[in-house]
């Protein structure tokens, strides 16, 4: 939980701060255009991954990836059609920066927290007692 709650700290931190406003060019342009549809998904994974003891159906990795993606794919596809959904322009490439943004979750949970943090899987929570 603690992950979750400071993944989508840093996440809000990046924005608040407006790291955007200290790039130049192409950089600004690019950060503005798809900055917040890499960290979005990001966040939103970790934000899943907070309930995955709570719920069964989350504890694998691919099922909290898909869900992000299919969510965040789906109000890019509602722009399509007038809908707004976190946005009012469809861009191909938005759908492009979802994916990156989950897989940068996915590679940073199998990869990172599941070897150095204790008891971020569930066969090692399952054997946790107090």
């Amino acid at each position: 939980m603690v992950v979750g709650i400071s993944m989508m700290l840093a996440v809000a931190a990046i924005h608040a701060f407006r790291i955007g406003t200290y790039l130049n060019g192409d950089l600004y342009i690019y950060y503005y255009s798809y900055a917040s549809d890499v960290m979005i998904p990001f966040g939103m994974y970790f934000l899943l991954s907070m309930n995955q003891f709570q719920y069964r159906f989350l504890e694998k990795w691919y099922v909290k990836a898909l869900i992000v993606f299919g969510l965040a794919t789906l109000t890019e596809i509602l722009q399509i059609f007038g809908v707004y959904a976190l946005g009012v322009t469809f861009d191909i490439f938005d759908i492009l920066m979802f994916g990156i943004g989950v897989l940068i979750a996915v590679l940073l949970d199998k990869l990172v927290f599941e070897h150095f943090i204790p008891y971020w899987r569930r066969d090692a929570a399952d054997s946790f007692t107090i």
